[in-house]
């Protein structure tokens, strides 16, 4: 079982060690928002060790979006393999064509986040979202009805207000110290 250092928010009210944690990663969603927000890059062992704070971890998933012949990401998913996150992937598709040609892709984990989420349902704890998107405020929602813990860690700027909201806990990931690679 892998356990926390000491980097990151301490233990809070509700939490102990014996606390199983489930950490799901929208790598998508927390690209965007440190690149656009910060011009920076998340580093992902900070990031759950964050998550864990002292606690045990039951799984963590990294949901990731790929590009046909595209290998140059294949260094970034085997770094998440070797931090001891479960790398789901999927392959970008085309989503529809605009009226102007435009082409719109789509590499969405919204419902496969949420679906495995359920599954944890019956062997964790703690329910920890690395995400901004306000679209999974409801499945956390049911998480919370069913007595499970919820934690969001995001970046506050680029998170939906209802999952700050709705959160027992909210990790703002700009204030976590060393969130961020060096070097970008």
């Amino acid at each position: 079982m892998q356990t926390a250092d000491t980097r990151g928010p301490k233990p809070a009210p509700g939490e102990a060690p014996e606390q199983r944690v489930a950490l799901y990663v929208d790598t998508q969603n927390l690209y965007y928002a440190a690149r656009d927000g910060f011009d920076a890059s998340v580093d992902y062992q900070t990031l759950l060790d964050a998550a864990l704070r002292g606690r045990r971890l039951a799984h963590a998933n990294a949901y990731v979006v790929e590009r046909d012949g595209d290998s140059t990401a294949h260094g970034f998913f085997g770094k998440l393999s070797s931090l001891g996150y479960r790398v789901k992937r999927r392959k970008v598709r085309v989503h529809r064509v605009d009226d102007d040609g435009a082409v719109r892709l789509e590499g969405d984990w919204d419902m496969g986040i949420a679906a495995d989420i359920v599954r944890a349902l019956d062997h964790a704890d703690v329910i920890v979202l690395a995400s901004g998107d306000g679209d999974f405020a409801p499945i956390l929602e049911l998480a919370q009805e069913r007595g499970k813990r919820v934690e969001v860690m995001a970046f506050r700027e680029a998170a939906g207000q209802s999952l700050q909201d709705m959160a027992d806990r909210f990790v703002a990931l700009g204030e976590v110290p060393g969130i961020f690679l060096a070097g970008r």
